[in-house]
């Protein structure tokens, strides 16, 4: 599978970010949804699928990973 074009990706930060830089990034793009480190947006990026992403948000909303 190639790599997704990131140029065009929109990123943003959680409004619950930290000064500490304990945070990370998400974006999206045509066809995919993507996660990076915001201290390292060089190291590597998570690439998924946009439905993969939103049953990722909604079990983080349920609390489903404690």
């Amino acid at each position: 599978m190639p790599s997704p074009d990131l140029s065009r990706v929109l990123w943003r930060t959680s409004s619950r970010s930290t000064d500490h830089g304990n945070c990370v990034e998400v974006g999206a793009a045509s066809g995919f949804a993507a996660v990076r480190d915001t201290k390292d947006r060089d190291g590597g990026t998570l690439i998924t699928s946009p439905a993969r992403f939103a049953d990722f948000i909604t079990a983080v909303k349920a609390d489903r990973f404690r």
